[in-house]
């Protein structure tokens, strides 16, 4: 039978889950991260349970939900026999097949994107129709290899580009279904599709068009970014096992006169989370909150520039949608929100807790000064204001010292990096920072001048 599997897309993430209907009432479910929204509305829109949910890797960027699937759904959790973990599950090595009824899955070994990567070949009797590939052949590249040690990434590389030739045998026709995809920091093309096939990679993937294998790791390796720090924690979270979530994640009120406590507390390591609008932010904030507006990319920012082990306090909007704040939260492994502020920031203001605010300026108004860019290194390059100083905002937490100690303008794309960018030189004791609403385009749109390319 030709199976329904549906893509479940965390855009945020730039990632794919996939939930596979096995036609007897029961289902797949490949890769599915702790925020498991999407795929209970699939699964209740088209009355399945879950009985299978495969992992392909020690996911670096995402909590799994696998064992939310097993409390749930009783599904039996399938992944990599030499991954370790803690926890029951049916662990696969090359060539294992598991009996889906009526549809067969097949674990290949791959390695490079991790150790212990597996890619799950799903199969009609004994035709091959697709392969779930995880994070080795992903539509227009292939993923990172400098997560699981950074010492190790040519090795890894060259694991991948084995990996990836034993890809390319399968039939051109068949399905590919990777985990990563546009939008994931595990080296995904922007604009890229979120599956391909076997034969169109052949046809369009530039990796893929490397004359060898010193060819393909130079390629790769000349590739990769920076990347969000909470990665380097992640894969020993899903090694020993997420504690299954009882409830959905909540944020329970906390009072501004708690509030006041906790953050007076005498240790100074409770922090202020803000994901208010930028203009909302800069109009008034509670002293040393941190920005991450709430968005699409929430997850990862939270997950780069805040601490994962101090108390968070959420301050929104009462139009934002908390329980998107919470799940997103919790798929990138943040335990330790202990609330939202009752009644917002004017309720703080009401109840006398001190705010300060931070000026926004037009890109027409940049004229000079200390600018500072903190978008990410190839999009700096691809151009930016003329005199501008760069520093990625993920490397903005442990480097703030050496932004030059004078009145700072901070810009990005929009305004959200850069805010986020400003409230981390504030707690780092620099008042007298301001945020560009808009980008190096509308800078040069403003004055028309054209943009510096390179660096």
């Amino acid at each position: 039978m030709q199976p329904t599997v549906i893509p479940l897309v965390d855009v945020g993430l730039g990632n794919n889950a996939y939930l596979v209907d096995l036609g007897d009432g029961r289902a797949l479910a490949v890769d599915a991260s702790r925020d498991l929204r999407a795929l209970r509305a699939a699964t209740a829109r088209l009355r399945l349970r879950v009985a299978f949910a495969a992992d392909t890797h020690l996911h670096a960027d995402f909590v799994s939900g696998a064992l939310d699937l097993a409390g749930s759904d009783g599904a039996s959790v399938l992944a990599s026999a030499s991954g370790g973990r803690e926890f029951p599950h049916i662990g696969l090595g090359d060539g294992d097949e598991l009996d889906l009824g009526g549809l067969r899955l097949r674990a290949l070994v791959t390695p490079g994107h991790t150790d212990e990567h597996l890619a799950f070949l799903l199969l009609d009797g004994d035709v091959p129709v697709g392969v779930f590939s995880g994070g080795s052949l992903i539509v227009g590249a292939a993923a990172r290899t400098d997560l699981v040690n950074p010492a190790r990434t040519d090795e890894l590389a060259r694991a991948q580009y084995r990996s990836v030739q034993r890809l390319l045998t399968l039939p051109d026709d068949v399905a590919l279904w990777p985990t990563h995809g546009a939008g994931s920091f595990c080296s995904a093309p922007p604009g890229a599709e979120r599956t391909s096939s076997i034969g169109a990679e052949k046809a369009t993937n530039p990796l893929l068009r490397s004359a060898d294998e010193e060819a393909f790791v130079a390629a790769l390796i000349s590739s990769l970014g920076t990347y969000p720090t909470y990665f380097a924690r992640l894969g020993e979270v899903n090694r020993r096992g997420p504690a299954p979530l009882e409830s959905a994640p909540r944020l329970p009120p906390v009072s501004p006169d708690a509030a006041r406590r906790l953050l007076a507390d005498g240790t100074g390591r409770a922090v202020v989370v803000d994901v208010r609008p930028v203009e909302a932010f800069a109009a008034a904030h509670l002293i040393g909150s941190l920005s991450i507006p709430l968005r699409e990319a929430f997850a990862t920012w939270l997950g780069w520039v805040a601490p994962p082990d101090v108390p968070l306090l959420i301050v929104r909007d009462d139009d934002q949608d908390a329980d998107e704040v919470a799940w997103q939260a919790a798929k990138v492994g943040y335990v330790n929100i202990v609330g939202e502020l009752a009644g917002g920031i004017s309720a703080a203001i009401a109840a006398g807790v001190p705010v300060v605010g931070t000026r926004l300026v037009r890109p027409g108004d940049v004229t000079g000064g200390v600018i500072l860019d903190v978008r990410q290194y190839s999009e700096f390059e691809a151009g930016h204001v003329p005199g501008a100083g760069h520093l990625e905002l993920g490397d903005l937490p442990a480097r703030a010292g050496q932004v030059p100690a004078e009145a700072t303008v901070v810009m990005c794309g929009h305004g959200e990096r850069a805010m986020t960018a400003a409230s981390l030189l504030e707690r780092a004791g620099r008042p007298d920072v301001a945020v560009v609403v808009g980008g190096p385009d509308d800078w040069a749109d403003a004055h028309h001048a054209a943009l510096d390319s390179g660096t």
